[in-house]
């Protein structure tokens, strides 16, 4: 059985994006990326990565999710077959980038969350 090795990120969605990532910044001492997040090392090699996106956004699937986890795991393609074998719903896209390969299910309320199978060596 495939299992979640890890939480990759934390993602929140606001209605002034750049104003929380300031004041995030102020307040908790958090530098955000240009590109709206915070990798937050925990191991050589190994990180959690929280982040806001615009309210906009389509990466969270339904307007009204306010939050998305992406969970880490060691095989995403096992993963998925194993989910969709379940019956759970698999968003069909697929993403790779230097940063590993992404995919997206939805939990029974209609929860989207992430799927990152890291690059190797991460």
């Amino acid at each position: 059985m495939e299992r979640v090795t890890g939480i990759g990120g934390v993602f929140q969605r606001a209605g002034q994006a750049a104003s929380l990532r300031d004041w995030y910044a102020e307040h908790l001492g958090i530098d955000i990326s240009d590109w709206g997040a915070k990798p937050f090392e925990w191991t050589p090699g190994g990180s959690t990565t929280w982040a806001i996106f615009d309210r906009d956004t389509e990466y969270f699937g339904r307007p009204e999710q306010a939050f998305m986890v992406n969970f880490r795991v060691a095989d995403l393609d096992a993963m998925l077959a194993q989910l969709r074998s379940a019956g759970v719903e698999v968003i069909d896209a697929l993403e790779e980038s230097e940063y590993g390969r992404f995919g997206w299910a939805v939990d029974p309320e209609g929860t989207r969350f992430e799927i990152w199978e890291p690059p190797p060596g991460r």
